[in-house]
């Protein structure tokens, strides 16, 4: 509970310096960028959690790794989690700056899952029809899962739309038994 505060502590003061700068956008692209680029590291967040290893190291690593790939705020940022011995809590960070971003700028996430995919059609025509259905722009999370056998199910904040076989067919035997 106490990371998740502090994630958010940081997380909103990076955001301000965002919202200041006029960069929402840039901010996130390149906090994204860094918690997906870090995530591939196998133990990395082991290794930022190392009281043994000095901060210059780790700083190092970072310098090496993002300097002239980020703006310089940024990387700041990153030393500054480094400093203060946050830096295993920046996945978090990375996902709350995201949707202090998307907030921001009237965007909403759908978690859209199929059995096998979307093809690049189906993708924008189902942005273009969220999109119109809630009056904000949306950008998507494509999951798969082959449970649903087939259709789509869109989760939309606190909404769930369940187009899927799975889904259709629990609702057909619900009302087969209901009907008993």
């Amino acid at each position: 509970m106490l990371n998740i505060q502090l994630a958010r502590k940081y997380a909103r003061a990076i955001f301000e310096l965002a919202q200041e700068e006029n960069a929402l956008g840039v901010y996130g692209e390149e906090i994204a960028a860094v918690a997906e680029e870090l995530d591939k590291v196998p133990g990395i967040w082991e290794y930022f959690s190392n009281p043994e290893i000095s901060r210059e190291d780790k700083k190092a690593l970072l310098k090496t790794c993002f300097e002239g790939e980020l703006r310089k705020s940024v990387l700041n940022f990153l030393y500054l989690l480094v400093d203060k011995r946050r830096m295993a809590i920046f996945p978090e960070i990375a996902k709350i700056f995201a949707a202090l971003s998307n907030e921001a700028q009237g965007i909403l996430i759908a978690d859209v899952t199929t059995a096998h995919g979307l093809l690049g059609r189906q993708e924008k025509a189902l942005t273009k029809k969220l999109a119109s259905v809630t009056g904000k722009e949306v950008k998507l999370r494509l999951h798969q899962d082959p449970k649903i056998i087939g259709g789509i199910v869109v989760r939309i904040g606190d909404k769930r739309i369940d187009g899927s076989v799975t889904g259709r067919l629990a609702n057909l035997a619900g009302g087969l038994m209901a009907n008993k």
